[in-house]
């Protein structure tokens, strides 16, 4: 009757998964959680969550993500579906398509924006992506 299932242990945890300073990674990274990226990353980036890129984290290659928020260095495409926070050490270059877009100032800005209020991004789980309108 009040048969409750267990939770997993990253529920016990938070669900934040985290690559310290002076880790390389080379590679694409598929993830459902939250993010924090201290380290490199060389390839792409996708989550149904937020992404922090830390004042010493850099990613060059795309990301597409709910929220992020950078710090560090990122060059290539990013697609965020609510929020775009850029702080005042963070370099970005490259493209830029966001729901809503907030930039520090001091922050190295280089790229094209696009803010796409009336356009949703879904992440299903294959990894593909598709788009539909919101009315």
């Amino acid at each position: 009757m009040f048969d409750k299932k267990p939770k997993s242990y990253t529920e016990l945890l938070g669900k934040t998964n985290r690559i310290v300073e002076g880790t390389i990674i080379k590679g694409n990274i598929i993830s459902h959680a939250d993010f924090r990226l201290d380290g490199e990353l060389i390839g792409d980036f996708q989550s149904d969550g937020k992404i922090v890129i830390g004042p010493a984290g850099s990613i060059t290659g795309d990301i597409v993500c709910k929220n992020a928020d950078i710090e560090g260095k990122f060059n290539g495409k990013i697609q965020v579906l609510e929020v775009l926070n850029v702080k005042s050490k963070a370099s970005i270059h490259g493209e830029v398509i966001v729901g809503r877009l907030s930039v520090e100032p001091g922050a190295d800005f280089s790229a094209s924006c696009i803010m796409k209020t009336n356009v949703k991004n879904l992440i299903p789980n294959d990894g593909s992506e598709t788009q539909q309108k919101t009315i």
